[in-house]
């Protein structure tokens, strides 16, 4: 039982007389990300049920509804019970189960969470222009910091996802007249590889230039082909492609050496950093979403309210009394 729960993929598939290709084709329905983040979500709920002598498999909603609640008192944010509550529900349909996460019970339960600890995710800190300066600025003379200055200018510029960031490959990045052509293969709301591409405009000043940066980080390196962004161990020795966690340790690292606060920084930071900008500076809603590539505009407004806090406020039109 614990296996058809908590070992990878599997929690994604039926243990029913499926043919093995089907079972590669329902586990790639999902992105890899979010099937890591089911398997551990998973594995959390057997563990508890163990402590609890209860059933994960099938399990009862007042199981269910106990769990949540333990999670809600440990400090889980709503988003990660909404999260392991869909675990748990994709665990019981693929094994034949009715999803005990539709119960009135785990229904109300979840709405009391909700209602109490509130729905506020907590959102990255965005590396606003004259931060992502001072970063570049602070950065070492050396082949860590030609890697840390691409990466930066080209996640900042191009609004990537962490995840995005790490996975360019080096011909997936073609210099031009005008800038980089970046071309993102795949992303979170691209699971099917559709694909999008997005210019970055060349730096007016060498220090924030993207297109320099690049170059001379590939040059240093003596990347050819491949991946883009690499691991740099310390007797600087290029490594294999970078992971989306080195993104979010680059960006914290480069904030402490210019003074930064690090606190709240992530890899998502140059994405929201980008946005919020970019509205700041007055560049349409459109343009901001071609870039992000995102597809609702719920999120993109509220990079745009964040860019325009200021510039919208009522206070300004007191200042002159």
């Amino acid at each position: 039982m614990g296996d058809t729960m908590a070992t990878g993929t599997r929690a994604m598939v039926p243990s029913g007389p499926v043919s093995e290709r089907t079972r590669e084709y329902l586990a790639a329905s999902k992105a890899p990300r979010t099937v890591r983040a089911y398997r551990s979500d998973l594995a959390d709920f057997e563990a508890w049920c163990a402590e609890s002598g209860r059933a994960p498999l099938p399990a009862d909603p007042a199981t269910v509804a106990d769990y949540i609640a333990s999670q809600a008192e440990q400090g889980r944010t709503a988003a990660t019970i909404t999260r392991r509550l869909s675990a748990i529900s994709q665990a019981h349909r693929m094994a034949g189960y009715a999803s005990p996460t539709h119960d009135q019970l785990v229904r109300s339960t979840t709405a009391g969470i909700r209602r109490t600890i509130g729905t506020a995710p907590r959102q990255a800190r965005p590396v606003m222009v004259d931060d992502l300066r001072a970063m570049l600025a602070a950065l070492p003379d050396d082949l860590h910091g030609l890697r840390d200055r691409a990466l930066l200018l080209v996640g900042f510029a191009a609004g990537m996802r962490r995840s995005e960031l790490v996975a360019l490959d080096v011909a997936d990045v073609a210099e031009e007249a005008e800038g980089l052509r970046v071309t993102i293969r795949r992303s979170k709301t691209d699971q099917e590889g559709v694909g999008r591409e997005v210019g970055i405009v060349r730096g007016r000043v060498p220090l924030t230039d993207p297109v320099a940066a690049v170059h001379e980080w590939r040059e240093a390196a003596g990347i050819a082909d491949g991946a883009l962004f690499r691991s740099v161990d310390r007797g600087d020795r290029v490594g294999k492609r970078l992971s989306d966690k080195g993104v979010a340790r680059i960006v914290r690292a480069a904030a402490i050496r210019a003074g930064l606060d690090p606190e709240r920084l992530s890899g998502h930071s140059l994405r929201a950093g980008l946005a919020t900008s970019a509205a700041a500076a007055g560049a349409p809603e459109t343009a901001i979403m071609r870039t992000t590539g995102h597809r609702s505009t719920a999120m993109v407004r509220r990079y745009i309210r964040a860019g325009n806090l200021f510039t919208e406020s009522a206070s300004r039109f007191l200042l002159a009394l």
